[in-house]
């Protein structure tokens, strides 16, 4: 989950709208178009015209009459993967995250090449208007050490800023974003993303980076992590508390530097970094977690392949299925 929301839970945030084009990925090709909805009307926010432009498996508002529609019931207030109860998130296990798709334009993609191309990308923090944002932050000082050893590597590692970024890490080169799409275009040519769960750990898989991605205890990677990263949950079970948590923070404290550090040179070290972005995106799914370091990723939910079928076809209405409250007891 990611992107500046309003009240908590009642928009969708970039994160969600990026896993929305995972979900309508290819129905273009079975000349189909996915209908973000309620069957009636079609549901976009601001957020949605930035990720969806130029994507022709998405219908925008005004195609509801349209003989090509699918719809899929995944809008404001109706999310797929997670449903709220009281003050926590309880998460549909059986929800699989499929990697989005960004349809950028060529002065997009020209744009997104000024700063050149493979380098490492840190993000060292998460939605800080959120209150779930510290269940997210595994703090400035880790990210800072790793920031600090990768560069001692002789790697370049960048970081990128805008209005919504209070946080520069030191002697990491300050990359300007004039967007969210952006700052994607520019993720596009990196070698590898760090940072927490959110908004780029979902842009990062759209644009077929490799990513190590810091979980922690609040939400399961089984459910919106991407087999080509490299999910780290410090042991824990993912209690979705949306206020702050001990529990949380005791799994963020077992992520190590090391953790990460060495799952970040083990996704720098694989034959496909360093590859066109294209063909790592069409590389073969492997199961859900793949890459994990010990206990650091460890994670109780059933690892399985993305499923094919397609999500859509189901009825509008129906519940969550398989869903799960884990460590209510935590928070």
């Amino acid at each position: 989950m990611a992107g500046r929301t309003g009240a908590l839970g009642s928009l969708m945030g970039l994160g969600d709208q990026i896993m929305a084009s995972g979900l309508a990925r290819g129905a273009a090709a079975r000349g189909k178009r996915i209908a973000l909805g309620d069957g009636r009307r079609i549901v976009w926010e601001k957020t949605s015209f930035d990720i969806f432009r130029g994507n022709p498996n998405v219908a925008p508002p005004g195609s509801e009459g349209a003989p090509d529609l699918e719809w899929l019931a995944y809008y404001k207030g109706h999310r797929l993967y997670n449903r709220r109860v009281g003050d926590r998130w309880v998460w549909n296990l059986s929800f699989r995250a499929k990697p989005g798709e960004i349809f950028f334009d060529a002065a997009e993609t020209a744009a997104g090449m000024r700063h050149g191309e493979s380098f490492v990308v840190v993000e060292p923090q998460s939605a800080q208007w959120k209150t779930v944002a510290p269940n997210k932050d595994w703090g400035v000082a880790n990210f800072q050490a790793v920031a600090d050893r990768l560069r001692g590597l002789g790697l370049r590692v960048v970081q990128f800023r805008s209005e919504q970024s209070p946080v520069a890490l030191r002697n990491v080169e300050q990359l300007a974003t004039t967007s969210f799409r952006d700052a994607l275009a520019i993720l596009a040519r990196a070698s590898l993303y760090i940072g927490a769960e959110g908004g780029l750990h979902h842009g990062a898989a759209a644009v077929g980076i490799p990513a190590v991605v810091l979980f922690g205890g609040f939400i399961p990677p089984a459910v919106t992590g991407y087999s080509t990263h490299t999910n780290l949950t410090g042991g824990a079970q993912a209690c979705g508390s949306l206020k702050p948590c001990k529990h949380c923070r005791a799994a963020l404290a077992g992520i190590t530097i090391d953790d990460v550090f060495n799952a970040a040179l083990r996704q720098l070290s694989s034959p496909l970094v360093g590859e066109d972005s294209k063909a790592r995106r069409e590389a073969p799914l492997a199961a859900l977690g793949e890459g994990c370091l010990g206990s650091a990723c460890a994670d109780p939910s059933p690892r399985s392949p993305i499923a094919s079928a397609s999500p859509w076809r189901g009825e509008l209405s129906s519940p969550i299925r398989g869903e799960e409250e884990i460590g209510a007891v935590h928070g």
